[in-house]
């Protein structure tokens, strides 16, 4: 356990990071599940991101193997994530959220993927629906297309049948749930921080991908997403995250012509069909949490927007 579960030379140090954000009790059941898996060499960082409403103590009061951290505000997923990356001291990396539970074999066929193949830089495993019965969340993505900045989730909603259950290269990586070389960290550098919530996971497997590594999905590991329970869907916080996200990785991940091309979908599409959408379910409050997000990227410019992802400073 963080405790560096016994050394191994057949299982390499995996350290795991997982944040806390006002749900201690989440992240309880997460370790507890985490706890039983079968994978015998691991440490465990729990980083609470300035939960305002929360007794994060509870965590290590439970769980005294755990790291626990504090931040002192809320530095967001990505933020969040890399306050641990200077402390870890395997040789991967699992980030992984703590509304989600795993199975007891999940992180061996992980590991000895990225074991048996250095040029992956990145895996996610399948994820089903904790809440429903073998009915799937992710099964690897569809590549991104960068007019409309959009990807989709191959399986979702579908029952899982095992018909995923191969391992291949994938257009993206899965936030949830992912496992990454530190030597691939140490060389493209930590999750951008700009994005606080969403896409920086896709942002971040770009630059991944621009290094010359591949990104792959292994439906061999399984775990088990109770969806955000930090965030309400559909609330005006997570759609002007969602927004100025999807926005800012089209900024900083499409050129030329491309670039062109997303900005007219995006303005001439996307911004006049979402609008009428929460117009037409008499949501003002997401309009305008949408259109703070399409501000933000106009006033900002210049400096951070664009930085490339930070080393890690040991």
């Amino acid at each position: 356990m963080s405790i560096t579960h016994t050394e191994h030379n057949t299982f390499p140090l995996v350290s795991v990071v997982t944040v806390n954000f006002n749900q201690s009790g989440a992240t309880c059941e997460f370790l507890n599940s985490f706890q039983q898996i079968s994978y015998p060499n691991y440490e465990v960082f729990v980083v609470d991101n300035a939960s305002p409403n929360d007794n994060p103590e509870i965590i290590k009061q439970n769980f005294p193997w755990v790291t626990l951290m504090k931040t002192s505000q809320n530095l967001g997923f990505a933020g969040g994530n890399n306050a641990a990356l200077p402390f870890c001291k395997g040789k991967y990396v699992l980030f992984i959220n703590n509304d989600t539970e795993v199975e007891p074999g999940f992180l061996e066929p992980l590991v000895n993927l990225l074991e048996s193949n250095k040029k992956i830089g990145m895996v996610s495993p399948r994820i089903q629906y904790f809440h429903s019965e073998k009915v799937l969340q992710f099964a690897g993505f569809t590549p991104f297309s960068m007019i409309t900045t959009r990807n989709f989730a191959i399986g979702f909603g579908e029952k899982d049948a095992g018909q995923f259950n191969d391992t291949r290269e994938t257009g993206s990586i899965f936030g949830a749930a992912m496992l990454v070389p530190m030597k691939v960290i140490e060389e493209v550098g930590m999750m951008a921080e700009v994005f606080f919530l969403y896409y920086e996971e896709h942002d971040w497997a770009s630059h991944v991908k621009n290094a010359g590594y591949q990104i792959y999905y292994c439906g061999s590991s399984l775990v088990l997403h109770k969806e955000s329970i930090s965030t309400v869907k559909n609330s005006p916080f997570q759609i002007y995250y969602l927004t100025r996200g999807r926005i800012l990785f089209a900024r900083r991940n499409t050129h030329g012509y491309k670039k062109i091309l997303s900005f007219l979908y995006l303005n001439f599409i996307t911004l006049p069909k979402i609008t009428l959408s929460f117009l037409l379910k008499c949501r003002p409050d997401l309009v305008w949490a949408f259109w703070k997000a399409v501000g933000w990227n106009i006033t900002h410019q210049k400096g951070i927007v664009f930085e490339m992802p930070k080393l890690i400073k040991r």
